[in-house]
């Protein structure tokens, strides 16, 4: 159970660490100076400093931050965060949630080659009861057609077969040296905006497939948050399916118990997850500064930095008073099992 618990604060505490990194680093190489880089929240419980900057481990593992000079006052120092260009400063925002899809991609390689494989368009497994048997496609079956268009690789049949919403496609495959076409309609995965024809496909382990297969899974699940943004917007989804740094834990602790594959593919998908989330344009998160930036760049001069920054802690307050409210969920969801 300790072991547990460690494994996943520390899995949660490195997808903070690389996204703060991504700020630090940028922030580094256009010569702002960096304060502190911080990982986690409250009191310090390790701290470590080199030249100008401090670097601090804190004690609740529930974010992190980068401190840089000028970026939320009024600063003359010509290394301020706000004596650098407009472009410089959104490189610098935007730098976070770039290394957590970089981060997301380079784990996806890890599992496609060196643990589960790439999955392809040939069919390993036909579901049972699935549209797929229905048309009678088998184990072995490689699609190369959708509609008469040619499918690239399993990421592009999903893609297609999502873009259905349950219309039948004809789907051309090659059995026994033969070209075959079946009309399969795809049928909706309860409480999903996603649909399926039932089967499970091969892998296979090359470096040039894993590269191409990470990006793939990366774009797709992309496209899956978004329409989970939407569902939330249109009300099909709810935030009890929202989770905080708790429940986080509490999923990455158990998907240890289940294996590395589980580990790392958690551990990509909250890395996207973050990446998104800061993206958007909330108060206090790297979505509503970049806003304010584009908003500079067209109107010719900067937003007041203390009208700004009085903007984002009041976003931040709000942000603080949500994750509160979806800890306790997630705590009392993980008391009750």
């Amino acid at each position: 159970m300790i072991t547990t618990a460690v494994t996943a604060i520390i899995v949660f505490g490195l997808l903070v660490f690389f996204h703060e990194l991504g700020h630090f680093s940028v922030a580094k190489i256009v010569g702002i100076k960096v304060h502190e880089f911080a990982i986690g929240m409250g009191p310090k419980i390790l701290k470590y400093t080199k030249g100008e900057t401090d670097y601090s481990v804190r004690i609740l593992p529930i974010g992190g931050y980068v401190k840089m000079e000028g970026e939320d006052e009024v600063s003359n120092d010509s290394r301020s965060f706000s004596k650098k260009t407009v472009g410089q400063r959104i490189a610098v925002i935007f730098a976070g949630p770039l290394m957590n899809f970089i981060l997301a991609i380079v784990l996806f390689v890890i599992i496609f080659y060196n643990i589960a494989g790439v999955p392809t368009t040939t069919i390993q497994e036909v579901i049972d009861q699935s549209p797929a048997e229905a048309a009678g496609l088998l184990r072995e079956d490689k699609i190369i057609t959708i509609n008469d268009d040619e499918v690239k690789d399993w990421d592009h049949l999903v893609q297609e077969i999502n873009t259905s919403k349950g219309e039948p496609l004809k789907i051309g495959f090659i059995r026994d040296n033969k070209k075959i076409e079946k009309v399969v309609a795809p049928e909706s995965v309860e409480n999903e905006d996603r649909f399926m024809i039932g089967i499970i496909p091969t892998t296979e382990k090359s470096m040039s497939l894993a590269i191409k297969g990470s990006y793939g899974q990366t774009r797709m699940i992309i496209r899956e948050m978004g329409g989970f943004f939407r569902r939330l917007v249109t009300r099909q989804a709810t935030t009890a399916e929202v989770v905080g740094p708790v429940g986080i834990i509490s999923l990455v602790g158990q998907a240890s118990r289940d294996g590395l594959y589980n580990v790392l593919f958690l551990a990509a998908l909250i890395s996207i997850n973050l990446g998104i989330v800061n993206l958007l344009p909330i108060p206090a998160l790297d979505g509503s500064r970049i806003l304010f930036l584009i908003f500079e760049l067209f109107r010719g001069k900067p937003v007041d930095p203390e009208k700004e920054a009085f903007v984002h802690m009041i976003g931040l307050a709000l942000l603080m008073l949500l994750m509160i409210i979806i800890t306790y969920k997630d705590i009392l969801t993980f008391i009750q099992g």
